[in-house]
């Protein structure tokens, strides 16, 4: 396989593997995993159609570094631009400062305490953001190449988790049904977020040189990888844990440590916490990656657009810095943009690329490339993306069941 196809599909599922995978079992706790397998491979489906639309509509680009943004603006004019650069830049910068804020906690823990706790996390943050920045500076082969090296690590990590668990298994637990059909509804927009790798689609597209065989590969390839990960996840656990326990845990203590400690107990070995803080780590780095990345280039779109110097050093400002401080002083603010995350990813990564397809497909009737499904599939996907929109506020009015209740 050509070595950059192998790069873009791995950056492609790390930035969707992120540290939110290892919560998962506590989302579909009350659902049971046989619905929990059918949202996730309906979602696998839905998510690499839009990002494939993505790759059918850079076909008219009139560049191949164009962001998604200069895209918006070219079917639907300044109105465009302005939704999809506010969408992904609220998303962005929310996803980073939280990356931020995790990434900087865990490298202060393995560091001396300097002056007292709190500046410890300060310094922490700080270091994370610059020796990892560094690498999304340098550009798409700078994360290529360390997103392989994480990705053999967190292999290994997950195998070894796997190996733990999958042992310990029951059918009987497998078996469980939904507490509340509508349960199953109520986790759609957090598994949803789970397939998000459309911010880097104008990096991928960039760095395989437009080329439509590669970056169909790419996606087939980096997305079936969370996939597979996050069924074997789920599998593992809802096999280990019974409904009943499951429940348990949302009540004592609805974290990861809590699921942690109940897995750790049952399987009655210490060094299963090991491995998932090991995985939790790596998986907040890949994603820290992809997202800074997407980032970066959506900020350089941007000033060239107004025609405004898009010079490294402007745009490794524009990137972290903002981030940085709110993950240093804010850090509960970006906590509560987070909950509308995939609010902003229904609309960035499904509506949007629905509405270009659409548009691209009546202006360039004979495009070389379309993506199979005709405009049925196009309407079938912006319908289940204003569904996906409204979950989060049927929740809040209390017309569905929250999933953590």
């Amino acid at each position: 396989m050509n070595n950059k196809i192998f790069g873009s599909a791995l950056i492609i599922a790390g930035t969707a593997i992120g540290a939110g995978m290892l919560a998962m079992p506590l989302t579909s706790a009350g659902i049971g995993f046989s619905a929990t397998l059918l949202l996730l491979v309906g979602l696998w489906a839905l998510l690499a159609y839009t990002g494939l639309l993505f790759m059918e509509v850079y076909q008219t680009a009139a560049r191949k570094d164009l962001g998604v943004a200069s895209l918006a603006e070219q079917y639907f004019g300044m109105t465009g631009r302005v939704l999809a650069t506010l969408s992904l830049l609220i998303l962005l910068y929310a996803l980073l400062s939280a990356y931020i804020t995790g990434g900087g906690s865990l490298l202060s823990g393995i560091m001396p305490t300097i002056h007292d706790g709190e500046t410890t996390k300060k310094i922490g943050i700080f270091l994370f953001t610059l020796i990892l920045g560094s690498f999304v500076v340098i550009g798409i082969k700078g994360v290529d190449g360390l997103t392989r090296l994480l990705f053999a690590g967190k292999i290994v990590a997950f195998i070894l988790v796997l190996i733990f668990m999958l042992p310990k298994a029951s059918l009987e637990n497998l078996g469980a049904i939904p507490l509340n059909n509508l349960l199953v509804v109520s986790a759609v927009p957090i598994f949803f977020t789970s397939f998000g790798f459309h911010v880097i689609m104008a990096s991928i597209n960039t760095y395989l040189d437009g080329d439509i065989r590669k970056i169909r590969l790419a996606i087939y390839i980096g997305t079936a990888i969370p996939l597979v990960a996050y069924l074997l996840w789920q599998l593992a656990t809802h096999g280990v844990l019974s409904q009943n326990e499951f429940v348990l845990i949302l009540k004592q203590d609805p974290t990861l440590n809590g699921l942690v400690t109940a897995a750790s107990q049952i399987t009655g070995s210490s060094l299963l916490g090991e491995m998932v803080r090991i995985f939790s780590a790596l998986a907040l780095i890949t994603s820290f990656l992809g997202v800074a990345l997407g980032l970066f280039e959506c900020v350089g779109d941007l000033l060239k657009r107004f025609k405004r110097s898009a010079s490294r050093g402007r745009l490794t400002a524009l990137t972290f810095i903002p981030p940085l401080i709110f993950a240093m002083f804010y850090p509960d603010g970006f906590l509560i943009a987070l909950g509308y995350a995939g609010l902003l990813f229904a609309f960035y990564g499904i509506l949007l690329p629905v509405g270009l397809a659409w548009r691209a497909r009546r202006q360039h009737p004979d495009l070389p490339y379309r993506v199979i499904g005709g405009k049925a599939m196009l309407i079938i996907a912006f319908i289940a993306g204003i569904i996906i929109m409204m979950i989060p506020f049927f929740n809040q009015l209390g017309l569905l069941p929250n999933v953590y209740s």
